[in-house]
C-alpha cells in the first residue's frame, strides 16, 4: 500500500507555520473540539445538581485542556507526542465519575463532598495511565496494530453519532431533523469537501472557519441563529488547586482505574491515526517513544485537571480529522492551541461565545471529521494483509461494538458497574478485538506449514 503523498501535507511535523497560518489552523481545532470539552460539565453538573459550580468547572476544563495540549506539543521531558494531540474532557469517564458522584451524594453529601470525591478519585486514578505508559512496549502484543485500527475505527463510528445529532438540531432539539436544519448541515459540510480539494494551501488551511462562517451567516440570514445575551460571568476565572477538597472511597475508585486503562487503549489508537496522518513511523522506537510520550502526557493532564477542578482528560479523536482536511501537521500548531484554550478558561466570556454557534452548523463540520477518523482506522488495518484469523476478529468486534451502540438497553438488567463499563461501542468493541487477539492461535505462515 502506498504511503501518505508528500503533497497532501501543507506543513509537516517540525515545520514551522508563519503566525497567521499558524492561528488559522489553531482556530480550526478548537473549533471541532470546543463543544466536546464543555459538555462533560455541562451534563455531569446537571445530573449531580452542580449548576452553581458549573462556570467555573467550565473554564477549567478549557484551562487544562490548554495546558495539555501545549505539553502535548511541546513534549518537555518526555511527556507528550510532540504531536497535535488536543487534550480535552473525556466522554469515556462519564459513566464512572457519575457513579462516583452519586455514591456521595447517596451518602448525604452536597456539591462540594460530591467534587471532593471525584476529583480524588480521578487524581489518584491518573497514576494507572502513568505507570501504563512506561510499559507501552510491553504492551504491544495486547494493543496490536489489528486491535488498534479496530479501536480507532469504533471511535470515528461512535462520534458520527454526535455529529449526525447536531446537524438534526442536537439532543433533545423541538425541531429535530427540520429541513432548515438538514440544509445548513449540508451546506456546511459540502462547502469544507469543495474548498479541501482546492490546490491553494491558504484555502485548505481555512476550509473549516469559512464553512463555520458561511453556515453560521446562512442560520442568521433564514433565522435560525439568533444571537443570545451574554450570561453574567466573572471577568477572569483563576484555578484554585483542590478548590473543593479531596476525598476517597474504593468503590468509586475501581471503576475510574478501569476506565483509565480503556482511556490508554483509545489513546494509543489516536496516536496511531496521527502519526499514519503526520508521516511519522508506526513502528520502531520513534513510534514507541511517542506512544509512552503521549500516554504519559494524558496521564500528567488528568493530574492537572483533578488538582484544579476539571475532568479527566484524553487525547481528541477529531483533531486527527482536522490535520487530514486542513493538511496542517505541525507540532507548533500544537502550542498555539494549548495558548488560546488556557486563554478561554481564564476568560469565560470568550467561550460563552463560541457556545452560540448552532448545532446543525457545528454538526455539518464535525461529521466529515468523524468520518475521517473512521476512515483512517481503515486505513491502519489496511496496511497489514489480514488472513482469516484477523477478518474474524475484525467482524466479532465490530458486530459486538456497533451492537451494543445500537441497542444500549441491552445491558439493563446487568450490575451497575457493568453497565458503566460496558456501555460504549469502543469500549466493548477493544476488550473483545483485544480478549480475541490474545487467545486466537495465528495461523501459521505457508512456508511453515506441516509437510505430508
Amino acid at each position: 500500500m502506498q504511503e501518505q503523498s508528500p503533497a497532501e501535507l501543507i506543513y509537516g511535523l517540525d515545520d514551522r507555520p508563519a503566525p497567521l497560518a499558524a492561528l488559522f489552523a489553531a482556530l480550526q481545532h478548537i473549533l471541532a473540539s470546543f463543544v466536546g470539552v464543555i459538555t462533560p460539565p455541562l451534563v455531569i453538573g446537571a445530573t449531580l445538581g452542580l449548576g452553581a459550580q458549573l462556570p467555573y468547572l467550565i473554564s477549567m476544563a478549557l484551562l487544562v485542556s490548554g495546558i495539555g495540549t501545549f505539553l502535548q506539543a511541546w513534549r518537555p521531558l518526555g511527556i507528550g507526542a510532540g504531536m497535535i494531540c488536543l487534550q480535552g474532557t473525556s466522554f469515556t469517564f462519564l459513566g464512572a465519575v457519575l457513579a462516583a458522584g452519586l455514591l456521595a451524594r447517596n451518602r448525604g453529601g452536597g456539591p462540594e463532598e460530591i467534587l471532593a470525591l471525584i476529583f480524588g478519585v480521578c487524581f489518584l486514578g491518573a497514576f494507572v495511565q502513568i505507570v501504563l505508559s512506561r510499559f507501552i512496549g510491553q504492551l504491544r502484543r495486547v494493543i496490536s496494530p489489528l486491535t488498534t485500527g479496530i479501536v480507532i475505527t469504533l471511535i470515528g463510528v461512535s462520534l458520527i453519532k454526535v455529529g449526525i445529532t447536531d446537524i438534526g438540531g442536537g439532543f433533545g432539539a423541538a425541531d429535530f431533523g427540520a429541513p432548515g436544519n438538514l440544509a445548513l448541515g449540508a451546506l456546511v459540510l459540502l462547502t469544507i469537501v469543495l474548498l479541501n480539494r482546492s490546490p491553494r494551501p491558504w484555502v485548505r488551511l481555512s476550509a473549516i472557519i469559512v464553512a463555520l462562517a458561511l453556515g453560521s451567516l446562512a442560520a442568521w440570514l433564514c433565522g435560525r441563529f439568533v444571537p443570545q445575551p451574554l450570561p453574567e460571568l466573572p471577568p477572569v476565572s483563576l484555578p484554585q488547586p483542590f478548590r473543593y477538597g479531596f476525598d476517597f472511597a474504593w468503590a468509586a475508585f475501581v471503576p475510574v482505574a478501569l476506565v483509565y486503562l480503556i482511556s490508554t487503549i483509545e489513546t494509543v489508537g489516536d496516536l496511531t491515526a496521527n502519526c499514519l496522518l503526520s508521516r511519522q513511523p508506526l513502528s520502531g522506537p520513534a513510534y514507541l517513544g511517542r506512544l509512552k510520550g503521549g500516554v504519559l502526557g494524558d496521564g500528567v493532564s488528568c493530574l492537572i485537571a483533578a488538582s484544579l477542578g476539571a475532568f479527566p482528560n484524553t487525547t481528541f479523536a477529531q483533531n486527527n480529522g482536522v490535520i487530514q482536511m486542513t493538511g496542517v501537521a505541525s507540532r507548533h500548531v500544537g502550542l498555539y492551541i494549548g495558548a488560546i484554550l488556557f486563554t478561554l478558561g481564564l476568560f469565560p466570556v470568550l467561550g460563552a461565545l463560541l457556545q452560540q454557534i448552532p448545532k446543525p452548523v457545528l454538526g455539518g463540520a464535525t461529521l466529515i471529521m468523524f468520518g475521517s477518523v473512521v476512515a483512517a482506522g481503515i486505513r491502519i488495518l489496511a496496511r497489514s494483509a489480514l488472513d482469516r484469523r484477523d477478518i474474524l476478529i475484525v467482524a466479532a468486534s465490530l458486530g459486538v461494538g456497533l451492537g451494543i451502540a445500537a441497542q444500549p438497553q441491552l445491558l439493563l438488567q446487568m450490575p451497575e458497574i457493568v453497565r458503566n463499563l460496558f456501555d460504549s461501542a469502543i469500549t466493548t468493541g477493544g476488550l473483545t478485538a483485544i480478549l480475541l487477539d490474545l487467545l486466537l492461535p495465528r495461523e501459521s505462515p505457508p512456508d511453515e506449514a506441516v509437510q505430508p
